[in-house]
Order: structure tokens, then C-alpha cells, then sequence
């Protein structure tokens, strides 16, 4: 039967992918390189939703059709590194044309769960960035992923032995961090976008803090939606710009508020946090004294 344009394919492991891309068995059951130049797809399936159950880092270069991965598309013909963690949706169009170069290493969460890395990837926050942040590398640094992934498939085509999923996992974070050097390099070198995005951001909190009647604290997903990009890169980038996560600016903007009105109104601690947005004012003042070592009241009291 054929699928529809709305229906989504769940695929579970490595070795369906393959199945569904008509590629030979996979070498290994939890990881996979794929070279895009030589894969294909069923013929019958046109704009299909994958919903896949692992891991995937992939290089596409000349890439004509375009990748949507949730709401966004993005067009890939500058080369670009894309990450995209277990369980997102994403859809490729039907381009017959297009010109495939570039490559994607998939592999399931089973791969790495007994190792350390199975907990630290949750701190590589690229995995939930929007396609349209995708890591753009320099030709020193896409040779240097290159020898990584080559690494790996060396190792996928060797024989099994006792350390073959140790190297190959310790190459995986070797690679992951990489990635995590060069978007901190991206996110400077590439200043007139971010130093653009920072100032809106700073915008929007002098805006929310300086309208604010009453209305619920920011959050950092609120932020990230006004500024048209992701949670996580929003947060990577600012960590790396200032040191400071998106919430901690959230934070650091709440404080200096509440020191104006502590300090230039007769307010109580209650009424300035359901000013600031705090459903509780016990939580507004373990967040104050937590900044600043001072209660609101002992603040406001270091004034008179």
C-alpha cells in the first residue's frame, strides 16, 4: 500500500532504515554511516514524514530539494552539519533533481546508554537546535569530522572485538565535541547575527520588565519564539557570549527590577512579586536572596 503525503513513518532501529532506504544490512545494529551519494529512497513515498528512534548528525552539501525538520525548511547548497535528536519529526521533498553529496551517521540511544556519554548527551544542546542554526564549518574543520566519521566506519568495517563499541563511542564524543567547539566559534565569528539577535533579546526583557502589569514570568520558550529561534540555541548562544544562560538573564533582569521598586516605593514584598509575575512572593524572595545574599526586606532596609 502506499503511503499518503500524511501519513508518518516510525522507523525503530538502523537495520529498518536501511530496509526502508533499500541499503544492504547495517554493519552494526546501533550506529550507521550513510553515504547520500549512493542511497536512495522508495520511489513511492513523495514528501514523507520520518519519525526516527535515534540519533543523527549529517553533513549535506549541493543539496537542491530542501530539509523541513518541524516548521522550518532549510536549503542546504552552502554545506552545513545538522543535528536532530530521537523522536523529531522530519520530511524531505520530492526533488528528483537533486544533486546528493554529503553523508549521515544515525545511531540508536542503546549505542551509548551504558557509557557516560549516554547522560552527557543530553548537554550537547545542538541536538535541539532548528535546522535553519545548522554548524557551518570551515573546509580545516569539516577535514577534521571527516577523519572522525572515517574513523568509525573503519572501525564498523573491522572485525568485532571487545573494544569495538569503546572506540567507536569514544570517536562519537570525540566528534560530538568538536561540534561543540566549532558552534562556539560560529556563534562569534558570525557576530553580525548573533550581536543582531542579543540586542533584540535584551530588547524584549527591557520591554517585557518596563510594560509588565502583573503578566507571568518570561520564559526562556517565550523569549526564544518572539526571537524566532530555538530554546537551546538561544541559551548556547548567549552562554557563549556572556557566559550566561537565557534564563540566568531572565533572572539577572528580575533582580535588578526588584531592586528599583524595593528601593523607590513603600510596595510590599508580596505586591512586587505578583508585580514581577511570581505566583508566589516566598519564591520572588529565595530567588532575590539567592542573587543577592539579602533578603528583599534587609535590601530595602541597606537604602534607608
Amino acid at each position: 500500500m502506499k503511503n499518503s503525503r500524511q501519513d508518518i513513518k516510525r522507523i525503530y532501529s538502523v537495520k529498518e532504515l536501511h530496509t526502508f532506504m533499500e541499503l544492504p544490512s547495517p554493519l552494526n545494529p546501533l550506529i550507521t554511516i550513510i553515504d547520500h551519494s549512493v542511497s536512495k529512497r522508495p520511489t513511492y513515498y513523495r514528501d514523507e514524514k520520518l519519525l526516527l528512534d535515534f540519533y543523527t548528525i549529517s553533513i549535506k552539501r549541493s543539496f537542491k530539494g530542501k530539509l523541513k525538520y518541524g516548521k522550518n525548511h532549510y536549503d542546504f547548497d552552502d554545506g552545513t552539519m545538522s543535528f536532530i535528536a530521537p523522536n523529531q519529526l522530519i520530511s524531505v521533498d520530492d526533488d528528483e533533481d537533486r544533486n546528493k553529496d554529503g553523508w549521515s551517521l544515525l545511531f540508536h540511544p542503546d549505542l551509548i546508554r551504558q557509557y557516560p556519554l549516554g547522560k552527557a548527551i543530553k548537554t550537547y544542546g545542538y541536538f535541539s537546535y532548528a535546522v535553519n542554526e545548522a554548524l557551518h564549518l570551515a573546509d580545516e574543520e569539516e577535514k577534521t569530522i571527516e577523519a572522525i566519521v572515517q574513523n568509525i566506519q573503519k572501525e564498523l568495517n573491522s572485525r568485532l572485538d571487545n573494544f569495538s563499541q569503546d572506540v567507536i563511542v569514544s570517536n562519537l564524543e570525540l566528534l560530538l565535541n568538536y561540534c561543540n567547539r566549532y558552534y562556539s566559534r560560529q556563534f562569534i565569528t558570525r557576530k553580525m547575527a548573533t550581536n543582531d539577535l542579543l540586542t533584540r533579546f535584551e530588547r524584549c526583557l527591557e520591554v517585557y520588565f518596563a510594560n509588565n502589569t502583573e503578566l507571568p514570568l518570561p520564559t526562556v520558550e517565550k523569549l526564544a519564539n518572539e526571537l524566532n529561534v530555538s530554546a537551546s540555541y538561544l541559551s548556547d548562544m548567549l552562554r557563549s557570549l556572556t557566559g550566561q544562560s537565557t534564563q540566568q538573564h531572565i533572572h539577572d533582569k528580575l533582580i535588578e527590577k526588584a531592586k528599583e521598586i524595593l528601593t523607590t516605593t513603600n510596595l510590599s514584598v508580596g505586591e512586587i512579586a505578583y508585580q514581577l509575575g511570581f505566583e508566589y512572593s516566598q519564591s520572588f524572595s529565595k530567588l532575590f536572596k539567592s542573587k543577592t545574599k539579602l533578603t528583599p526586606i534587609e535590601y530595602r532596609l541597606s537604602y534607608n
